[in-house]
């Protein structure tokens, strides 16, 4: 999950706008992107929707962002 910091970076959003934007508090964003905790299963659609990616790009590594 530590391509979400990248793919959030790449659409232009903050931690906040994407927490804002999913319904969870700023620090959840800041854990899942240094991997201390994961989004729920449910909300992996969601976020794959808000960044503009795949569930699969979710699971990469920042490497293999393209």
């Amino acid at each position: 999950m530590i391509a979400i910091k990248k793919l959030r970076e790449r659409k232009g959003l903050t931690q906040m706008q994407m927490a804002d934007a999913l319904g969870v508090a700023r620090g959840r964003i800041a854990m899942w992107e240094t991997g201390k905790s994961f989004p729920r299963a449910e909300m992996l659609p969601a976020i794959a929707k808000l960044l503009g990616c795949t569930l699969d790009d979710l699971y990469k590594n920042e490497k293999e962002v393209i």
